[in-house]
């Protein structure tokens, strides 16, 4: 409860962002890359969770750290640096969670590959949007913002004929950047993600949200609706985020915004279960914010762990205020 008081209205939101992210990466972690039936077999439900997360957690870390850096200016370049300096990160204790292209991309930057040919060859994953939730936190009530931004971090990792994996990345970080404002509701942040993937280009990923969206709507049960989605969403590769995007959309929808139900939905869905809860308790984290249960979800968090993600909360707010009276400031000097 300290918690709740020694922050801002605005910091609650992104520490309680930050924290299900956290959350749902470490939750799901246990039922990654299982069927439905293999859960329920091994676990029957999961609610709790052990450990800080995978690498959606590491990568969300690195891309918030070149924000604070860069003032909030980051661009793809500023993320390949992180991944470039902290290379004994990708292949420590928890390089087996990394995707392939992921570490291949790492070892391509310490043999001096300039970052912009990282995504030739590479495949579709939910990598950039796993990672995306800082950029919607430094463009707090501004989703165009977040949503460009997140287009150029994603060309790191996905360009041309994976371009839907930028849409999926804008999307998430303009529903964060929504879910941050004064009166956002659940319909406000999925309406402004949808606003801000282009309607031509971005047609498949708006569609694919769309239809998720609706088979949530009229599923009678949570467990209706995860058989029906596995039965028409699945892709080749399980982290594509055709796959992951509309999932974390539609069960953020079922969990009515609640960013503990978030985490628990995503972690009993299967294939890539923790991109999905990291995915959708950061977007109902966002929405949400602080309250006497969310933040008795958070204190099960490692102290540790929470102290970061605090330290995280506050220095991103801090740089998106700063940016955000920096460009009010000059816009008003160019009248």
């Amino acid at each position: 409860m300290d918690t709740i008081n020694s922050l801002s209205k605005l910091e609650q939101h992104a520490f309680a962002c930050l924290s299900f992210g956290v959350i749902g990466d470490a939750m799901g972690s246990a039922s990654e890359l299982l069927e439905p039936a293999e859960i329920e077999s091994r676990f029957g439900w999961i609610e709790t969770f052990q450990g800080d997360g995978t690498d959606d957690v590491i990568m969300r870390d690195f891309l918030a750290a070149a924000l604070v850096a860069t003032g909030g200016y980051a661009n793809a370049d500023d993320w390949a640096a992180q991944w470039r300096d902290h290379r004994d990160t990708f292949f420590g204790d928890k390089s087996n969670r990394f995707f392939a292209s992921i570490l291949h991309a790492v070892a391509k930057l310490a043999r001096s590959y300039p970052p912009r040919s990282l995504a030739e060859g590479t495949m579709p994953s939910s990598t950039s949007a796993m990672a995306i939730a800082p950029i919607g936190i430094v463009n707090a009530g501004h989703p165009r913002a977040a949503a460009a931004q997140a287009s150029e971090i994603a060309s790191l990792i996905h360009v041309g004929q994976n371009g839907f994996c930028q849409d999926a990345a804008a999307a998430l970080a303009a529903g964060i950047a929504t879910a941050l404002s004064p009166g956002a509701t659940l319909d406000s942040v999925v309406q402004a993600a949808l606003a801000t993937i282009r309607p031509w280009s971005g047609e498949e990923m708006r569609e694919l949200i769309l239809a998720a969206l609706k088979l949530a709507d009229e599923a009678q049960d949570y467990k209706a609706f995860r058989s029906a989605y596995h039965a028409r969403f699945r892709r080749a590769v399980i982290c594509d985020s055709r796959e992951t995007i509309p999932a974390t959309f539609a069960l953020a929808r079922l969990a009515q915004g609640d960013p503990w139900k978030a985490v628990v939905l995503s972690a009993n869905f299967g294939r890539d279960s923790d991109t999905i809860g990291c995915m959708a308790g950061g977007l109902c984290g966002a929405l949400t914010g602080l309250n006497v249960e969310s933040a008795r979800k958070i204190e099960q968090l490692s102290p540790n762990v929470r102290a970061g993600q605090r330290s995280l909360a506050i220095a991103l707010i801090g740089t998106r205020n700063a940016k955000a009276a920096s460009e009010t400031a000059a816009w008003r000097n160019s009248l």
